[in-house]
């Protein structure tokens, strides 16, 4: 009979051997993001929304502005308003939105917009007040070009315009309109210059909520790393200091539930200055008074924006130009293989057009065909 195998420890036992590790060994591990509140979940989704609305392409949404104004101004110039859009109430400007919003519409981008941009530069530039007051200078620039261009308008009206009857004591506007006559001139359209500049202001401002959720992300793996007392970190946070991070930790959950309702808020106001803005073409001015003013107010918007704070030696500074960078690059997309490259003419067996296995010497001999 054959003889039994001793009994005791297995081959398949000894392959599942494992050395003995301690119960006070422990391996650092990065925290781990908090679970987020229904209210947290909802205030996103709504977030999102408003960044489908409000971050359209920005050379697609001012070619469709300039479009309508062009076009509908000129059909509303030859042929007559429907009755059912005249029944609405809004071609008389007493309307809610003309009287409250419109009239004061410079008043109200302010009121959202100097927060968020107080708050938002805050958080990017770690409680720096001379760095915040020079995103701040934005604004100023802002009311600067608003004021100017809205009085400019009005000198144009005055000093060329004239009165609908030759008597030269009413050859000035308010004693023309005073008497009752009609003043005639180039009525440059201030409410549509409003309306779109303050539109153009506050999406550029409000590109820093773009990736805003990441900054947690960083906050967590930064605190780890200098936890852990590692120095090879690859963080934008590595090069603040330890006052500066701690700024950063305490001021972004404190401030970002405040930076949140502001940008709804603002996707709204953008909201009522679209249909303002198509209320305007409708019903207000002529095609050139309403696109004279449109393209001042783009050319403005770009020359600031994309020509004067481009340069970090000019004051002010972008949206986003703080102590670290914490907003997305676009990848660069792939570039497709030629087809004359040399894995398109190695032998072989293929998968999705790639050689599965390719000989060194193949490799070698086609790579010096090529050249040759």
């Amino acid at each position: 009979m054959a003889s039994r195998k001793k009994t005791g420890q297995s081959a398949s036992s000894k392959l599942n051997f494992r050395p003995f590790l301690e119960k006070n060994e422990t391996r650092g591990t990065k925290p781990t993001a908090e679970k987020p509140s229904v209210k947290n979940i909802l205030l996103m989704m709504i977030q999102h929304l408003c960044r489908k609305l409000l971050f359209i392409d920005i050379h697609l949404r001012i070619a469709t502005y300039l479009g309508f104004i062009f076009v509908f101004s000129i059909l509303v110039d030859v042929l007559p308003m429907p009755r059912v859009l005249s029944s609405l109430g809004f071609a008389s400007k007493e309307n809610f939105l003309n009287k409250y919003f419109v009239k004061v519409g410079w008043g109200w981008t302010l009121l959202v917009g100097l927060p968020f941009n107080a708050l938002t530069s805050f958080v990017y530039c770690c409680g720096k007040r001379n760095r915040v007051l020079k995103h701040l200078g934005r604004f100023a620039v802002a009311t600067f070009f608003w004021y100017f261009w809205t009085n400019f308008y009005n000198y144009v009206e005055n000093i060329f315009g004239r009165c609908n009857i030759k008597d030269i004591r009413y050859q000035t506007k308010p004693s023309c309109i005073s008497k009752g006559y009609f003043w005639q001139s180039l009525d440059i359209s201030g409410h549509c210059f409003i309306l779109l500049y303050s539109t153009l202001v506050l999406i550029e401002e409000c590109r820093v909520i773009n990736c805003w959720e990441g900054i947690s992300d960083l906050i967590r793996e930064e605190e780890h790393s200098r936890s852990q007392g590692s120095t090879d970190s690859t963080s934008p946070l590595k090069t603040l200091s330890a006052t500066e991070f701690e700024r950063l930790k305490s001021s972004y959950p404190k401030l970002t539930p405040y930076i949140r309702s502001l940008f709804i808020i603002i996707t709204c106001l953008v909201i009522i200055w679209d249909i303002m803005l198509i209320t305007t073409v409708l019903f207000y001015h002529n095609m050139l008074e309403k696109l004279l003013a449109a393209i001042t107010a783009v050319v403005t918007w770009y020359v600031t924006y994309y020509l004067w704070y481009v340069n970090p030696k000019i004051f002010p500074s972008l949206p986003g130009d703080g102590l670290f960078k914490y907003r997305e690059t676009k990848q660069q997309p792939v570039p497709l293989k030629k087809k004359g490259s040399v894995t398109n003419k190695l032998p072989g067996p293929r998968f999705m057009g790639m050689p599965i296995r390719v000989p060194e010497e193949n490799v070698a001999t086609q790579t010096a065909d090529t050249v040759a």
